[in-house]
């Protein structure tokens, strides 16, 4: 939750309850340790209103005050609830690490597939992001691509060692829509039936980058941005019979 004149953390927390109400939050995954994906007061809210299961990050350290305050974050609520009955496990993740990038034992209702991260590709904070298929199991699920700030060159080995396996009806645009996340092998693979963009409102790096909107329109059936018509805006996916459905909801117009 970085600050912003356009929403409030109040505005932000607000919506999470709206989307989340009367569902068990199984867990809370940071695809990377950047503000604008790890927030120590993001981090924070989740853990102490949503109180998941557990929370899953990348396995490796960016020496930043940010990455500090997550952490320092996390351990406050391990401690917290670490002699009660429902403890937070933490869940910090590597391929080369691994036993099998099918992580098991996290939700009944969904299956977790790791393509991402592997030690011989971490030469970035942005390539040490987490790829994982998320899919839900019942009949209105379908498999989400997460894919943090993952870069072409890390995208290429991805293809190479996991084609088809990433097939995906629903993917994040990697790297907030930039350019520098696209790799067309790994697009074609995909597959996705609907791709959504993370990009903040008036963003110093003008994401998404209209070349990386029109290569995923040549591939995908709809695309969608959290900044469009330059105001901040949630995305709520579902399945609808064949297609997919995708509503633009904007945030509370208040705190309250």
């Amino acid at each position: 939750m970085p600050a912003t004149d356009h929403v409030t953390m109040g505005q932000i927390e607000s919506s999470l309850r709206d989307y989340v109400r009367n569902t068990h939050v199984r867990g809370l995954i940071l695809t990377g340790f950047d503000s604008d994906h790890a927030h120590a007061e993001g981090v924070d809210s989740i853990l102490t209103h949503q109180e998941p299961d557990w929370v899953m990050y990348p396995k490796y350290y960016k020496d930043t005050d940010c990455a500090s305050a997550v952490f320092a974050a996390i351990d406050r609520h391990v401690r917290r609830r670490e002699r009660g009955s429902h403890p937070l496990v933490r869940h910090s993740v590597r391929l080369d690490r691994l036993d099998s990038r099918h992580l098991t034992g996290l939700a009944n209702s969904f299956r977790f597939e790791l393509f991402s991260p592997h030690i011989e590709d971490m030469g970035s904070s942005n390539n040490s992001s987490i790829v994982l298929k998320l899919s839900g199991l019942d009949a209105t699920g379908f498999g989400y691509l997460i894919t943090g700030d993952t870069e072409t060159e890390r995208w290429a080995t991805i293809d190479r060692f996991f084609g088809k396996a990433l097939r995906a009806e629903v993917m994040s645009a990697p790297h907030h829509g930039s350019t520098t996340g696209v790799h067309a092998g790994a697009l074609l693979d995909v597959s996705p039936n609907t791709v959504l963009i993370s990009a903040g409102v008036d963003s110093q790096y003008e994401h998404p980058d209209p070349a990386a909107v029109a290569a995923y329109q040549r591939v995908a059936r709809h695309v969608f941005s959290t900044n469009a018509n330059n105001e901040p805006t949630c995305l709520f996916t579902r399945r609808l019979g064949d297609d997919f459905e995708t509503r633009l909801v904007s945030h509370p117009a208040s705190d309250e």
